[in-house]
C-alpha cells in the first residue's frame, strides 16, 4: 500500500470521528419512563452528569431526544423540590442531586469533618480573581494593598477553583487568572451570572456571607502577637501565612477563644 493512500485513510477515518452521532428520534418510553432511567443513573454514577452524558444512555436508532431528556429533568426537579428533602440541582458541569440547603444543617450532623474556614486573604483573592477576571497577580496586589501568597494561589489551583487562561500581553508576559467550572460547581452555582452583583457588596464578610462560608477572626497580617498593629501595605502574606495558616493555606483553624463574625 502506497503512503499517500494510508494517509487518505486515515483521513477518511478521522473524518467519521468528527461526524456527530446521527441520532434517530423514535423512543417508546414513556415520559414517565425517562424520568426514572435519569433518576437512576444520577443516583447510581453519585456525581454530576452533564446533559451528553445523559444523552448518551440511550440507543441513537431509539433516542427519546435532548428535548424530552430536558423536559423529564424539568419535571424531576419540580418534584424533588416539593415532596422530598433532596434536589435535582443543575450545576456548571451538569445535573446531581444533593441535599436542600433546608436540612443541610441536620445531615452535617453525621460528619466529623469541621466546616472549612477560609482566610481573609483567600476570600478577598479569590473574590478579585472572580468578579474582575482575567486578572494577573499584580493587579490583585494593587487592589488589596499586600502581596498574594504563593501557596494561596498554588492551592486555589489545586482545587480546581481557577486556572491560567492567559497572559497579559505587558513586559514579563504576567498569567491571567480565571474561574473554574469546579469553582462554580463548588459553590453550587450554575454560572457567574448567579453571583450576587458587586455593587450589593461591602465587604469580604458580605461576600462570604452568599457564599455561604465562615471567616475566622485572625489578624489579616503579621503574627498573633502583633495582631493589635495597624496593618502595613509593605508587609507580604507570605511570611505571615507560616505563623496564621495551617498545612493548607486557603484554611484557617479557628481558636476556641476566639470569637466567630456573626452576620
Amino acid at each position: 500500500m502506497s503512503e499517500s493512500t494510508t494517509s487518505d485513510s486515515s483521513n477518511d477515518a478521522a473524518e467519521e470521528l468528527d461526524k456527530p452521532k446521527k441520532i434517530i428520534i423514535n423512543s417508546d418510553l414513556s415520559q414517565n419512563e425517562l424520568m426514572r432511567i435519569l433518576e437512576a443513573a444520577l443516583f447510581s454514577v453519585g456525581q454530576t452528569l452533564n446533559l451528553d452524558r445523559l444523552m448518551s444512555l440511550f440507543p441513537d436508532d431509539k433516542h427519546p431526544g435532548k428535548d424530552a431528556i430536558k423536559e423529564a429533568l424539568a419535571v424531576l426537579q419540580e418534584q424533588y423540590l416539593e415532596h422530598t428533602s433532596l434536589e435535582l440541582k443543575e450545576v456548571s458541569s451538569g445535573f446531581r442531586f444533593q441535599v436542600r440547603d433546608d436540612y443541610s444543617k441536620w445531615v452535617a450532623k453525621l460528619f466529623e469533618e469541621r466546616p472549612a474556614r477560609y482566610s481573609r486573604a483567600t476570600l478577598e483573592t479569590l473574590a478579585l480573581i472572580t468578579y474582575r477576571q482575567p486578572i494577573t497577580r499584580a493587579e490583585i496586589e494593587e487592589v488589596r494593598g499586600v502581596s498574594v501568597s504563593s501557596q494561596i494561589i498554588k492551592s486555589m489551583i489545586e482545587r480546581d477553583w481557577i486556572r491560567i487562561v492567559g497572559h497579559r500581553d505587558v513586559p514579563g508576559k504576567p498569567a491571567l487568572f480565571a474561574t473554574t467550572k469546579g469553582f462554580l460547581d463548588y459553590f453550587n452555582l450554575k454560572s457567574l451570572n448567579e453571583l450576587p452583583a458587586l455593587a450589593d457588596l461591602r465587604d469580604i464578610d458580605a461576600i462570604n456571607a452568599e457564599l455561604d462560608l465562615k471567616v475566622a477572626v485572625v489578624p489579616s497580617l503579621g503574627s498573633e502577637e502583633h495582631a493589635d498593629e495597624p496593618e502595613q501595605a509593605a508587609t507580604t502574606e507570605e511570611s505571615s501565612s507560616q505563623d496564621t495558616l495551617t498545612a493548607d493555606p486557603l484554611l484557617q483553624e479557628q481558636d476556641e477563644d476566639t470569637p466567630e463574625v456573626i452576620h
